[in-house]
């Protein structure tokens, strides 16, 4: 069995070619059962979460069939974590051989997550962004934000991204460590006048109440949700779920965990084939994406097993050989 650090995660994939592989990955499908969700409560501080997200197929990298992989992620949400320097979220990735369950490698999770999670953003952008959107909005300075601007730069012609944090200073940080990187990166401090500029505005937070305002939002805009995943989470509110076409990576995971998508259901701002199409129909042609300029889009993620299989399996074959 491989043991595969996150150097090497990020030595084995691109951003375009992930995208890609993802965009296969859901045209082809896999089995996915609805992820295992568990609160690990604490005596004092915030609860932590548990999440399993098991998935397995008949077909390796290449799309051919045979032995196939099965793959779980075990990942941990801790948000005390932040206030001792530690990441949120914790995570390890396994790989297993299809046929005999035989344990092929066990990958950096939390690196995984990083790389999937921003590409499959990108790939929903890639259906839904406007071609020429320029202007990049990251909410959220966690380890995710990096990744978000990179992918979406993969993927549209990005000329600036602006960063906004409950925590300037960490906001700073991120648009030091993009600059490096040759972006034109600043910090927002004024969240709805951003909003109203970017043409995508890319959210990943764990909070509990709506950030991006609806009333503020201009035409032609793509949110993207990111963060929010458990019901209880929220990062957009009733009007921007009104105005925008919505669209989910799975409906089965976003009707059930996907706080944007649960609240705006319950207080009838979104009705159940309000939403358009999930990642597998766009990817098939079956459902339409972007139809107008002018539209404005909201796509909510909340992560599916099928990404980390099709993620996993690209990193374990491209440093096998």
């Amino acid at each position: 069995m491989q043991m595969i650090s996150a150097a090497e995660v990020d030595h084995a994939l691109s951003f375009p070619g992930l995208v890609e592989t993802l965009r296969k990955a859901f045209h082809d499908g896999a089995i996915q059962p609805v992820r295992h969700h568990h609160a690990v409560e604490h005596a004092t501080g915030a609860d932590s979460t548990l999440l399993l997200m098991p998935a397995w197929t008949d077909f390796n990298a290449e799309g051919v069939s045979g032995n196939g992989h099965i793959g779980v992620k075990i990942v941990t949400v801790s948000p005390d974590n932040n206030a001792i320097g530690k990441p949120a979220v914790m995570g390890l990735y396994l790989l297993l051989d299809g046929t005999t369950g035989e344990p092929q490698a066990l990958i950096d999770g939390q690196r995984l997550t990083q790389w999937r999670t921003a590409c499959a953003s990108a790939l929903a952008a890639t259906y839904l962004a406007r071609e020429d959107a320029s202007r990049l909005l990251i909410v959220g300075a966690g380890a995710v934000a990096q990744f978000l601007a990179r992918a979406h730069a993969a993927v549209r012609p990005i000329r600036q991204v602006s960063i906004w944090n409950r925590t300037p200073a960490n906001a700073q940080k991120v648009a030091n460590e993009l600059r490096a990187e040759g972006f034109d990166a600043i910090v927002s401090d004024d969240l709805d006048a951003d909003a109203a500029e970017a043409d995508i505005i890319s959210c990943a937070t764990i909070s509990n109440t709506p950030l991006i305002r609806g009333n503020v939002l201009q035409p032609g805009t793509h949110i993207d949700l990111v963060g929010a995943f458990t019901p209880d989470m929220r990062e957009s509110d009733d009007e921007a779920i009104r105005r925008a076409r919505v669209y989910v990576d799975t409906r089965a995971g976003a009707t059930k965990e996907a706080g944007d998508i649960v609240q705006a259901l319950a207080s009838g701002a979104l009705s159940a084939d309000g939403i358009v199409a999930d990642l597998h129909e766009l990817a098939r042609g079956q459902k339409p994406g972007r139809r107008k300029a002018e539209e404005i889009t909201l796509f909510k993620s909340v992560g599916a097993a099928l990404e980390d299989l099709a993620a996993g399996i690209a990193v374990y074959e491209a440093l096998k050989r």
